[in-house]
């Protein structure tokens, strides 16, 4: 069904509406269909909330400036008005149904004792028991005892904080405002009312909860003994509620039927007592049975024709039957048997509430959805019969009567008429007429049809979900309806999910996160935006990535921590928390390792810097991302080419440190042995010693470079711990006038290649490709020294050795260098040991 075919808007809203446009909401623009979407701004909490149906909700600080007033409190007249529009509408019934009630004046009387003391009750009985008709008794008789008078409130489907802030919302006077949570339990403290709840469905520390937010209310519940047990120590007052005697049972009968009972209907309505245990619901069903066995007439029943003008004259005061009546197990299973006498335009009706789970849509929607004009009389019918009864501000199917419905064929078709429901309110729900607070009355109705459409697999279905729960989350999101929000919100979420559309399932996941951070809930608030940012960083929707990333800034705000979303870089010119500190502090162990070994970075290419800082320092109880004990900064644009200039200075410093020292020669000593107690690098075998081993270094013997003699310029290794043919890795440093890698892992064929570079150990294991140590070299000193120093270090490892040693077997004895021309010893001398033998200064 196209829905943009039926009547207008105005006949899917309350029937006394206005045609015209109403006027929107606070914050929103009444758009022609297909305009701009509706936006709502409302404030929760200490948050502005604005509601955008288009690119998901933003949320943000309130303004100062933007905090309501402290709200007020209705008038009697303000009260009484809201509780007619949260009623379910009027329906016509027999005259029976209008009666007072039955046996009931006990429970009456004490239930008004108990709640004018202040005290809170619980009433407790099966369904059809007449419990809702008991307290409605109840709350009239309450009327002027308590100073915000009474308040209905419905607990079907409600948790304990929808029922606290349904109940703020009845008695204050506060559009648009949802408070934080303490300041909605100061606002409750202040409320003294008697609360007449109907439907409740929680009890234990749940019911403990309400009770303890008001203090000054005095409550009348009624849940069915499945509920939950109040806890002891509630001091809630416990009334049972059960069925009425035979005779009772016999008037509401006739009450119903509208005449005196035969004796053949009075004994059969006393077995019928004995088998529905009395409760009110079955006998006001019977009566309808009884009232389609009258309108029958011969075509089902014996005529009266048979019967004498006495008994005929007998029977027309009795209601002319005289066939026969039925059977107690038909009577206990009536709801196919009174649908059956029915008229079509409410059988119809009562397919669609099947379809939907047990939930009827509003009256002024039948039409539509039963394709007959005259569908908004069924309602009245069904609940004259019994087959439905009040839940909240709507009508359900009583109980039992869903399943016997079932039984009888009523399902058949049933996802064809919940795809029809969805698509009517899919377009009624946005239709710039409907506010969000008629929409959210019909909360119920569309999520019943979001369930069934998503966990239905057939074609159609889930995109069909996900359109109605597009257009119905954002209404009741602005209507403060909470908890439908979520649901709907979830649903849409899964059917998303369900269909492939991940646009859509960005959205849901989007506006989750923002209702998490609305209740305080900051967990979930991250894990739902980040899920969110991060399916349409897939799609490459900047503008809600953009919105999701601010959420998820102030969920960080308010958590007290800056944690990047996993699987996303901060863009460059943001800076991360502590950026600034990081970025002035020097690296504790100098030039980090890591930066030696990292592969060369094209000059073209952008620049990321990366400040290590290890877990010891002054900076290891920051927050932040560490991985081993160290903490990556990523810093702005501006601030990269400063630190890459940086870099490439601290590169030529370290180049013309060695490149003098291999100037000024080795005069007074052979090349560096290892000492004693170095050890072999992690993951190495015996021969991986940090030290240079004699070979065949050009410089020395004369000899050049060749694969496989282990020399700076092979590509090879050549005694080492590698196997040969495996290239040497590359450190990633450059000659910074020749552009060339000097760390030995140069072509094999290059023969120019110098083994000076800054950043690896000269005194490497001995394959002599330049492996740079675990440990990062000490700082360098800010200037070049004109020559070298007179001593090296203990450890080979913290200098350069002025010239790379000659390749030799590991722990052969050294030759003597020649001397220097001015015969001064600009070296250390080596004193050759066995093997292991170390440098002695």
């Amino acid at each position: 069904m196209d829905p943009n075919t039926n009547r207008g808007p105005e006949e899917y809203g309350e029937q006394d509406a206005p045609a015209a446009t109403p006027t929107p909401a606070a914050g929103g623009s009444a758009a022609a269909p297909g305009g701009p979407a509706r936006t709502v701004q409302l404030v929760s909490g200490p948050y502005l909330l604005t509601v955008n149906p288009v690119d998901g909700s933003e949320i943000e600080p309130c303004p100062p400036g933007e905090q309501p007033a402290v709200p007020g409190k209705h008038g009697p007249e303000e009260r009484a008005e809201l509780a007619r529009a949260a009623a379910p509408p009027a329906l016509p019934v027999s005259a029976g149904r209008q009666g007072a009630l039955l046996e009931r004046a006990e429970e009456t009387d004490r239930l008004v004792r108990l709640l004018s003391r202040g005290r809170s009750v619980r009433v407790t009985g099966p369904s059809g028991s007449g419990r809702t008709r008991l307290l409605d008794a109840v709350a009239t008789a309450c009327e002027g005892l308590a100073p915000d008078g009474v308040v209905r409130l419905s607990g079907y489907r409600r948790t304990p904080t929808d029922v606290m802030y349904e109940l703020f919302a009845a008695v204050h006077r506060a559009p648009l405002h949802r408070p934080d949570r303490g300041e909605l339990l100061r606002l409750l403290g202040e409320i003294g009312a008697i609360v007449v709840l109907d439907d409740l469905e929680f009890g234990g520390a749940a019911l403990d909860e309400l009770l303890g937010a008001t203090p000054e209310c005095a409550f009348l519940f009624a849940a069915t003994p499945d509920v939950a047990a109040p806890s002891p120590g509630s001091h809630l007052e416990e009334v049972p509620l059960g069925g009425i005697g035979r005779d009772a049972c016999r008037e509401l009968l006739a009450g119903v039927v509208g005449r005196p009972l035969t004796d053949d209907e009075a004994a059969w309505a006393a077995d019928l007592w004995f088998e529905s245990e009395g409760l009110p619901l079955r006998f006001v069903q019977a009566g309808a049975l009884l009232r389609q066995r009258t309108r029958t007439g011969q075509d089902t029943f014996d005529a009266y024709a048979e019967h004498s003008d006495d008994d005929a004259a007998a029977g027309d005061g009795q209601g002319g039957t005289a066939g026969p009546l039925p059977t107690v197990a038909e009577a206990a299973s009536p709801a196919p048997l009174i649908a059956a006498g029915l008229s079509e335009a409410a059988r119809e009706t009562l397919r669609f509430a099947v379809a939907l789970g047990g939930e009827l849509p509003h009256q002024a929607h039948l039409p539509a959805l039963a394709q007959d004009t005259h569908a908004d009389a069924a309602l009245g019918a069904l609940l004259d019969c019994g087959l439905i009864t009040p839940a909240g501000g709507h009508y359900r199917l009583a109980a039992t009567v869903e399943g016997q419905l079932t039984a009888a064929g009523y399902d058949d078709g049933a996802g064809e008429r919940a795809l029809t429901a969805a698509q009517h309110y899919a377009w009624w729900a946005g239709h710039p007429s409907v506010t969000p607070e008629r929409a959210a009355a019909e909360a119920d109705a569309i999520l019943a049809a979001m369930n069934v459409l998503t966990g239905s697999r057939e074609s159609g279905h889930p995109s069909a979900a996900v359109l109605l729960a597009r257009t119905a989350a954002p209404a009741f999101a602005a209507a403060l309806h909470w908890n439908a929000w979520e649901r709907s919100l979830r649903h849409g979420a899964e059917a998303a999910r369900i269909a492939g559309e991940v646009a859509e399932e960005a959205y849901f996941h989007h506006e989750l996160g923002v209702l998490a951070l609305c209740t305080g809930n900051l967990d979930r608030a991250r894990a739902e935006l980040e899920a969110s940012i991060g399916l349409r960083g897939v799609l490459s929707d900047r503008r809600g990535a953009v919105a999701g990333r601010r959420a998820l800034a102030l969920v960080a705000d308010r958590s007290g921590t800056f944690t990047p979303p996993a699987g996303t870089a901060t863009p460059a010119g943001e800076e991360v928390p502590d950026a600034r500190t990081e970025e002035s502090a020097s690296p504790p162990g100098g030039v980090p390792a890591a930066l030696a070994s990292a592969p060369a970075v094209d000059a073209t290419a952008p620049t990321v810097v990366t400040h290590a800082v290890t877990g010891g320092g002054k900076n290891a109880g920051r927050g932040g991302t560490r991985t081993g004990g160290r903490k990556a900064v990523v810093l702005g644009a501006r601030r990269n080419l400063v630190a890459a200039a940086a870099g490439a200075l601290l590169v030529a410093v370290l180049g013309t440190v060695v490149t003098l020292g291999a100037v000024s020669g080795n005069d007074n000593g052979t090349g560096g042995k290892v000492k004693t107690e170095q050890s072999a690098e992690p993951g190495k075998d015996g021969d991986g010693l940090p030290a240079d081993q004699p070979g065949t270094d050009s410089t020395r013997t004369g000899q050049g470079s060749r694969p496989g003699t282990g020399g700076p310029g092979s590509a090879t290794p050549g005694t080492g711990g590698q196997p040969t043919g495996t290239p040497a890795p590359s450190t990633g440093a450059t000659d910074p006038t020749t552009g060339r890698p000097t760390d030995g892992s140069t072509d094999p064929t290059d023969p120019t290649t110098r083994p000076t570079d800054p950043t690896t150990r000269p005194t490497g294991t001995g394959t002599g490709t330049g492996r740079p140590t675990d440990k990062p070299t000490d700082k360098p000193t800010d200037k070049p020294t004109d020559k070298p120093t007179d001593k090296p270090t203990d450890k080979p490892t913290d200098k350069p050795t002025d010239k790379p040693t000659s390749q030799e077997p590991t722990g052969t004895t050294g030759n003597p260098a020649p001397s220097s021309a001015n015969g001064s010893s600009s070296a250390a001398t080596t004193t050759s040991g066995g093997t292991g033998g170390g440098t002695d200064v």
